[in-house]
């Protein structure tokens, strides 16, 4: 980069409805909205959906450009959950969402079901941490709907996705496999404007492995040229840097994992406190644009 950032490729990522979200000219912040009463990162569980999209609304004021809504923990170990218990607890909040925020909702979920109906209601984007891996109808459940998909890469599920954390090259093997996704998203009928990669940091992958996405984050934007989204957000991967802290007590940490993804050329940062770092993206930003070619 001869000392210098190479400036953030600026996309416009199509969204129902003839909307765009213009992605490079900044970073957007997109807040975390676990509607599961099992969390990792989260302090307490909300008590019912009016808490939720109260929660949603005021990460809005924060600065969030994007609400995630997510019914299924996705932590280590965890166990799936049931569609119709997933829809449960999603899909009010979506609909009220959807009819309140002048941000986009996207719906945190593997499910084509759950897609489908979140969509229904007014998602505009669905974040789906297996890539399409796991469930064969969700690519054409978002084609349908002319929605933005997120790819995120992860090996295996859950409850035992670091047997499955060995790499000899870890951003080549990621950039790899998120491209067989993005092929594969686009065989099932989705534009590739429709598409954002997650190198999936913290998931299937050991701390050293996580540390070193960060490091090399603009190898994956040079190689599939597509918007990036990393989720860094209280993530365990800086728990031994952090002495063991638990998870609502890492957003410092977090904050310097979110300056790294900025300064590597993520055009979207996935967080929990995002009054804060809203601050911390436009103080990184403001320095990657002043050392930018």
């Amino acid at each position: 980069m001869n000392g210098k950032f190479s400036p953030r490729a600026s996309y416009a990522l199509s969204l129902p409805g003839g909307r765009t979200l213009s992605l490079g000219p900044r970073c957007l912040v997109m807040g975390v909205l676990n509607v599961t009463p099992d969390s990792f990162a989260d302090s307490a569980p909300f008590a019912d959906s009016a808490s939720a999209v109260e929660a949603a609304r005021r990460m809005v004021h924060e600065g969030a450009d994007l609400i995630d809504v997510g019914g299924e923990s996705t932590r280590p170990g965890a166990r799936p959950v049931p569609a119709d218990e997933e829809a449960r607890r999603v899909l009010p909040v979506v609909r009220a969402l959807a009819g309140q925020l002048n941000v986009p909702v996207s719906i945190d979920t593997t499910k084509a079901v759950i897609a489908r109906d979140a969509l229904a209601e007014g998602a505009a984007i669905v974040n789906d941490v297996s890539a399409l891996r796991y469930d064969p109808a969700l690519g054409s459940v978002v084609a349908r709907a002319g929605a933005g998909l997120i790819l995120m890469h992860m090996r295996g599920r859950p409850a035992a996705m670091y047997a499955e954390a060995r790499y000899g090259n870890v951003m080549g093997e990621i950039v790899r496999e998120l491209d067989e996704q993005v092929r594969a998203a686009i065989a099932a009928g989705i534009a590739r404007d429709r598409l954002v990669v997650d190198p999936g940091v913290g998931f299937a992958k050991r701390p050293a492995d996580s540390y070193g996405v960060l490091a090399r984050l603009p190898e994956l934007a040079t190689a599939l040229d597509r918007p990036i989204l990393v989720g860094p957000s209280r993530k365990s991967f800086m728990r031994d840097a952090l002495e063991g802290r638990p998870a609502v007590e890492r957003d410092w940490g977090t904050a310097a994992a979110v300056t790294a993804a900025v300064l590597g050329g993520a055009h979207i940062v996935r967080v929990h406190a995002v009054g804060a770092m809203t601050q911390v993206v436009k103080v990184a930003d403001e320095i990657r644009s002043a050392w930018s070619d």
